[in-house]
């Protein structure tokens, strides 16, 4: 048998030894059925001595013992290209679109029911369709991993024990464990706590980053057995658990085991028939044996040279006696022969209150857990249930983060310790004696859906969504949008990239409801759904530049870049499971609103709109385990309260976050899809998950002054940047100005943005970087996006900004648009006054922008649409073929096009607008480069200026639109050489 796995029951103890019982919620029956139960009445095959040479047992150290670890100061290198807004921008108009003479009837609830009693439960589970082509390679071998045949998590906390070198840390939390793998002399599992006095910080009165060390080992779990053969492997990894697996040499049985669950309260070895041997790095300075407990247990106390206090518990199998330790060194402690059975370590920082609490949980383990969830109105609850091997009638002692034990049931709380710890990014952490923790949150975003969304005035639970615009902005809203609905979609769509494809359908999606609901445009927003409509289906249909395929080996679904170019770090690392619920959220809220605007759309097909973005949520947000195609939950993390955007990357700072609002986006996303599909149970774990979120974003990332989890001297930054699991980084992975930091968790301004960012925490963010001022410095799409943020606290400010008459959209981002951002802005003022008193709605009649010969629609004798050709399979190559481009207003006309304002609708010619700038051929640009022809590491990574956006990013072999070159692992902002960037041409500013 690879891993250890028996039943024991003594007379009045009963142990448990278990294979890993995946879902103990879901899947009842699966326990039973992998136990393996062993008679009641072993006799002793071993008999220990019950004479001590000491009780105490005492080295002298010589040598300094090692407490610092090393620290990782620099970004991983792997999996990152560009930064958010490096995608195509706003593209030239590509004519006027005729409104369609059609009545759309929006529908919010296909089949209002309630959900579940448990919202955990499977949804689809059919294959993907057969367009997406499955793929029985990955550019990640599968190694070191006994189940072969099932999802595999990918990005979850403990896959630096099966990616890589195998030694990097995996964090429990408040414990870090990692294979020592030769490192100090031992080949075991080692684990380290470390104290916020051992972090190590960045430069100044406000660091940058606070990291903590790694390589510390406190206590070693090893074997005499175990020397340079050794091998690890896991076994059943789930959402919550694995088991790390070691055996002397490869084929053979498994002699030592640990069950690593997040928030464990003891780490715990299985032995089987071994030596048990325990090494520190650290130094032990004294063992003492101090009792039997419970019968079967004996309880040792150890103390380091770090004067830190750790408890050892012993608890055998068929043997007689008390279990003997051995001091042999201040770096070894030995135990017996040919032992079988289970140790356990614990620090602790709680004197005699601590042990008693130890004491009273000894021989009982956690093997695993499990999540069952509830929703009633607007109050949700979820409960991690654990999983209990050991000492059966003894009770779990686990670890619990801020945000759960903020929001503790009554009868878990009841169940809280003194004992406390500290984690590395997530505050202290706290111990409960329960063998299951539930959580309530009492304020669920129920009233949340399409519109802009305003929390309760006075701060407390609750709060409203507002249509009412008032009659200018309605005006200003339905002339942007008729001028964004004019660009062309495809575009801006049809990339070789799901991330800024995503963004891009979600614009377009935002500009049509704005339309439709908050503006009363119907036949212009009928007549954009029918170009998202098209451009949707392209992805449906699969025929994208990077056609997603299923990947059989981890199973989920991918972009095919990487293996159609080798390169690890295409899209973000998405072949490789980064940023899934980044890139696929955006889709799945785009197909929300095609289907709240024309419900018939999700039974188009037999329901095949329906089932592709059920695939998206399956892979990033799949609610079971039952599911054969996916895993669990693969981005989210219901211990942590929020998703981690790293996939199948070995990382020494384990996996990590940097967008919380995307993040936040993707659930909003799921929210809004189960809402629209009738999907009760998705729309209560969209509810329920924000709430999470909300709640954890207030803890870990978005830092209020009065912020009492991460440590003070960081509090100014206002936001963590990226958080690692052993790690906070006051940067992004594309440069360091502080619109990127703290822009990439503004992105995208949304209905849940007001309920995820406070009021208190955008006000203090605003007042320490972008007040006085300080905005109007910022450059590009990145001002549009504080401005946009400036909404939720100075809504005034923020309408005016987008309504200026001289607004440049360069200000966009290509995610963005002006629209949705001045109808937010509006409706956020709460009473419809924006630019109220200038103009009547009813006077009023809104028409699309004039060019210099007069009305574009007139002067054009039919529209005009871009015709293409695709390759015969649909899957290589994507050109665009345009015959004639139609008579047009200059892209400078259309971003000086004014629009309504407090002043009234005037129309303004800008006198300022730009010349169009085409280069000679002797003309000095800002430089760069094409192609992949710069090296990672170089010292310039920017782009020749001399090429369009298609030109330069085509790749001459596929005719696709392949990302830019990765330059020293990050993603990198365009330079600010004097230069801007137009995807139709170049201009000198």
């Amino acid at each position: 048998m690879a891993r250890l796995a028996f039943l024991l029951a003594l007379s009045q103890a009963t142990l448990l030894y278990a294979l890993p019982t995946r879902d103990k919620v879901q899947v009842p029956d699966e326990i039973e059925k992998r136990e393996i139960t062993l008679s009641l009445n072993l006799d002793a095959t071993t008999s220990y001595s019950s004479v001590f040479p000491s009780s105490v047992q005492s080295v002298a150290v010589t040598l300094v013992p090692s407490v610092t670890g090393s620290i990782h100061t620099q970004l991983p290198s792997h999996g990152f290209t560009r930064g958010p807004l490096d995608g195509p921008q706003i593209s030239a108009p590509m004519g006027p679109l005729s409104p369609i003479q059609a009545t759309l009837q929006p529908q919010l609830t296909a089949a209002a029911r309630q959900p579940d009693p448990n919202i955990f439960m499977p949804m689809e589970s059919d294959a993907p369709p057969q367009q997406i082509k499955a793929r029985n390679d990955h550019a990640v071998p599968k190694e070191h991993i006994l189940d072969q045949d099932i999802p595999i998590e990918t990005n979850k906390f403990y896959s630096n024990f099966f990616l890589g070198t195998q030694t990097q840390p995996v964090w429990s939390h408040p414990y870090a464990l990692n294979w020592a793998k030769g490192h100090g002399d031992t080949f075991g599992i080692a684990v380290a706590h470390i104290e916020r006095d051992q972090l190590a910080w960045g430069e100044g009165d406000v660091p940058r980053y606070f990291i903590g060390p790694v390589g510390v080992q406190n206590i070693v779990f090893s074997a005499a057995e175990l020397a340079n053969d050794t091998v690890l492997s896991v076994e059943e990894p789930t959402g919550f658990s694995v088991y790390a697996n070691l055996a002397p040499f490869s084929g053979a049985d498994t002699i030592m085991s640990i069950p690593v669950v997040q928030g464990m309260g003891f780490v715990t070895a299985l032995y089987n028939k071994a030596k048990p041997q325990l090494n520190s790095g650290t130094f032990f300075r004294t063992l003492e044996y101090v009792e039997k407990l419970n019968g079967v247990t004996f309880k040792y106390r150890v103390t380091l040279e770090d004067d830190s206090e750790w408890l050892l518990y012993a608890t055998p199998v068929a043997s007689l006696g008390a279990v003997p330790f051995d001091l042999v060194d201040s770096a070894i402690i030995e135990g017996p022969e040919n032992f079988i059975g289970m140790i356990q370590v614990a620090k602790n920082p709680a004197n005699s209150s601590g042990e008693a609490v130890y004491d009273s949980t000894c021989g009982a383990y956690a093997a695993g857990a499990g999540i069952s969830g509830s929703v009633d109105g607007s109050v949700g609850s979820y409960t991690i249930h654990y999983t209990k091997n050991g000492v059966q009638n003894q009770t779990l002692v686990m670890f619990a983060l801020p945000h759960q034990v903020e929001s503790f049931s009554d009868q878990t709380r009841a169940a809280l310790t003194d004992i406390s710890l500290s984690t590395v990014t997530k505050g202290y952490a706290r111990a409960v004696v329960a063998d299951s923790i539930t959580m309530v949150e009492q304020d669920l975003p129920t009233t949340i859906d399409f519109a802009p969304w305003i929390p309760a005035s006075d701060g407390g639970s609750g709060g409203g969504s507002n249509t009412n615009l008032g009659a200018i902005a309605m005006a200003a809203v339905s002339r942007a949008g008729a001028l964004e609905l004019n660009e062309d979609f495809d575009h801006q769509t049809r990339l070789n990239s799901m991330y800024y494809s995503g963004k891009g359908l979600a614009k377009f999606a935002g500009i049509i409801y704005t339309l439709q609901s908050l503006a009363q445009n119907t036949e212009l927003a009928a007549a954009g759904l029918v170009k998202l409509k098209d451009a949707f289906h392209v992805f449906v249909n699969n025929t994208q530049p990077f056609p997603l395929v299923y990947d059989n080996v981890w199973r989920g679904v991918v972009s095919s870049g990487t293996y159609k170019n080798g390169d690890t770090g295409v899209d973000f690392g998405n072949s490789l499971y980064n940023d899934h619920h980044f890139h696929y959220g955006y889709f799945v809220w785009t197909a929300a609103v095609i289907g709240y605007l024309d419900p018939s759309w999700l039974e188009e097909d037999n329901g095949a709109n329906k089932h592709w973005v059920n695939l998206l949520v399956r892979d990033y947000a799949n609610p079971s385990s039952l599911d054969p195609y996916f895993p669990f939950q693969r981005s989210f993390d219901w211990f942590h309260g929020h998703s981690w955007a790293k996939g199948l990357f070995e990382s020494g700072d384990g996996k990590d976050q940097e967008s919380s609002s995307e993040d936040t986006f993707s659930t909003y996303a799921l929210k809004m899809w189960g809402k629209v599909t009738g999907d009760a149970n998705m729309e209560a774990r969209g509810n329920l998950q924000l709430a999470v979120q909300s709640r954890s974003m207030r803890n870990y990332f978005l830092l209020e002054d009065d912020n009492a989890v991460q440590p003070e001297q960081f509090l100014p930054n206002k936001v963590t940047g990226i958080l690692f699991e052993n790690k906070v980084d006051h940067t992004t992975y594309f440069g360091g100005n502080k619109e990127y930091v703290q822009g990439i968790h503004m992105i995208p301004l949304n209905p849940s943005s007001a309920y995820t960012r406070s009021r208190k925490f955008v006000q203090e963010e605003w007042d320490a970087y972008f007040s006085d001022g300080r905005v109007d410095k910022v450059e590009g799409g990145w001002k549009g996006i504080l401005y946009a943020n400036l909404a939720l606290i100075d809504p005034r400010a923020a309408y005016d900004f987008f309504a200026d008459p001289k607004f440049d959209i360069a200000q966009l981002d290509g995610g963005a648009s002006r629209t949705w951002y001045l109808a937010y802005a509006a409706a956020m003022l709460g009473d419809g006054t924006a630019g109220v008193g200038t103009v009547d709605a009813s006077e009023e009649e809104v028409e699309p922008p004039e060019g210099e010969e007069g009305d574009v629609e007139t002067a054009q004798e039919e529209e005009w649409s871009p015709e293409e050709e695709h390759d015969q399979e649909g899957q290589e190559d994507v050109e665009e073929v345009r015959e004639e481009r139609p008579p047009e207003e200059s892209l400078e006309e259309v971003e000086s096009d004014p629009l309504p304002t407090e002043e009234g609708d005037v129309d303004i010619v800008d006198e300022n607008a730009e010349e169009e700038w085409t280069p000679t051929e002797d003309e000095e640009t800002p430089g760069g480069f094409e192609g992949d022809d710069i090296e990672d590491g170089d010292e310039e990574g920017w782009f020749h200026e001399n090429k369009s956006w298609e030109e330069e990013n085509q790749d001459p072999d596929d005719n696709q639109l392949p990302r830019r070159h990765r330059h020293g692992g990050g993603r990198h902002p365009r330079p600010d050489s004097g230069w801007r960037f137009s995807p139709w041409d170049k201009r000198h500013e």
